[in-house]
């Protein structure tokens, strides 16, 4: 087994364990210290997705089975279907910065209210609880994303499309989904967990996710691989994220590992300061002054 095959399952394995035991020590527990660990559940969550990242471009192990099913085990931890994120992340990854993903900028045309309301929909946390229901929605009647609105709206239009869900697709999601199921309510009765804190732990850790989830492409160039920028961070952050504010070397080169990104870095664009990025996300979407590029025809 590669040294990063078996670095990836132990950080796997150590932040399952440490994210449930936050659940079960935030249900017996009541002010400052609920916070606390509200606040470590947010932050390994962090690592959460980063995890699922990796198995998404199928790096988190180099056996395709066993990154299969480390990619559905740390998805629990979300909670999401595995398959659910993976197909619509290639989408992203083949139409970066188009006009199907162009959240930042807006056309005179455009629906000001709409763009508005999507951007601080992802900077204030509104955004990630819709994605476990829509991969519950996949699961249980997948013609909903048929529907007229999902096929006019720019970004949902090419991300649920008959030829990406495919029968064999939805009955894969279907299956990660009663595992996610049957898991959570496991967990729940095991280990005695509250609602109160489940919801609470939840809502801390989407609402960090969320409001990192473009500081990373905003106000880059409409440019499909080299849309992105690369971040500075603390390296603290650097090992809670994986290494995943390095988003350009990422787009430019999606088959590294997460460990093998700051290398990669030697030969894009310099980091700039995580925090000036984010902080210019809040004032809004700008108009838009570039031609939009081309989406590939595939991931390499």
């Amino acid at each position: 087994m590669p040294d990063y095959d078996r670095q990836n399952l132990v950080i796997l394995g150590g932040v399952l364990g440490l994210q449930l035991a936050l659940l079960w020590f935030a249900s017996t527990a009541s002010g400052i210290v609920f916070v606390v660990a509200a606040l470590l559940f947010a932050y390994t969550g962090l690592t959460v997705y980063a995890l699922m990242h990796e198995a998404i471009h199928e790096n988190l192990h180099s056996n395709p089975r066993v990154n299969y099913f480390a990619g559905c085990l740390v998805s629990l931890l979300f909670p999401v279907s595995f398959t659910f994120m993976q197909v619509p992340h290639e989408v992203h990854h083949r139409n970066n910065r188009t006009n199907h993903e162009m959240f930042d900028y807006y056309y005179p045309e455009d629906n000001l209210l709409i763009k508005y309301a999507q951007w601080y929909s992802i900077l204030i946390g509104i955004y990630p609880p819709i994605i476990p229901v829509g991969s519950l929605l996949m699961a249980v009647v997948p013609g909903v994303f048929r529907l007229s609105p999902w096929r006019r709206a720019r970004s949902s239009s090419i991300i649920f499309d008959d030829g990406l869900f495919t029968p064999a697709v939805i009955q894969r999601i279907r299956r990660e989904v009663l595992v996610g199921i049957v898991f959570w309510v496991l967990v729940v009765q095991l280990l005695n967990i509250s609602w109160t804190a489940l919801l609470v732990l939840f809502a801390a850790f989407w609402v960090n996710w969320s409001t990192r989830q473009y500081v990373t492409h905003a106000f880059s160039p409409r440019d499909v691989r080299d849309g992105a920028w690369n971040l500075s961070v603390s390296p603290i952050m650097e090992r809670v994220l994986l290494n995943g504010h390095w988003d350009l070397v990422h787009h430019q080169h999606p088959g590294l590992r997460w460990q093998e990104l700051p290398g990669g870095g030697r030969y894009s664009r310099p980091p700039i300061p995580y925090w000036r990025q984010y902080l210019s996300l809040w004032g809004g979407p700008r108009p838009n002054t570039e031609a939009a590029p081309t989406a590939l025809a595939n991931v390499e």
